[in-house]
């Protein structure tokens, strides 16, 4: 499971990125792209056309980091959206990478300080 501080957002790309982009690369994707800004300290999560492999790029004060991984057999399932990107929390990154669907789960409401019951 990932243990995030609550301040970072997970940003995941929602077409498929060329892999084969490194640090620099996969930097002007965020900016260009998903027009956010990657020295913000925020994860920045992209898949390969055949989505067995991924990428999570963030800065981490001093430089940039890259984290990936690759599936020998099967292929990650992210949820579908009709933006350029879409936010994603911790958990659910976690649970993907684990290779989980989630397209059958499900979501029970739970608090949130300051705004009471969530969905």
């Amino acid at each position: 499971m990932l243990s995030l501080p609550p301040s970072v957002r997970i940003w995941v790309a929602s077409e498929p990125a060329d892999m084969r982009k490194g640090f620099d690369g996969l930097a002007a994707l965020v900016r260009d792209e998903l027009k956010g800004d990657p020295l913000s300290g925020h994860l920045f999560v992209f898949r390969g056309k055949r989505a067995n492999r991924v990428k999570v790029l963030y800065w981490d004060r001093t430089g940039f980091c890259l984290w990936s991984k690759r599936l020998e057999h099967g292929s990650f399932r992210f949820p579908g959206a009709g933006a350029v990107s879409f936010e994603m929390e911790a958990a659910e990154l976690g649970l993907i990478l684990e290779g989980i669907d989630l397209a059958g789960a499900t979501r029970r409401a739970r608090f949130v300080h300051g705004r009471g019951i969530v969905k």
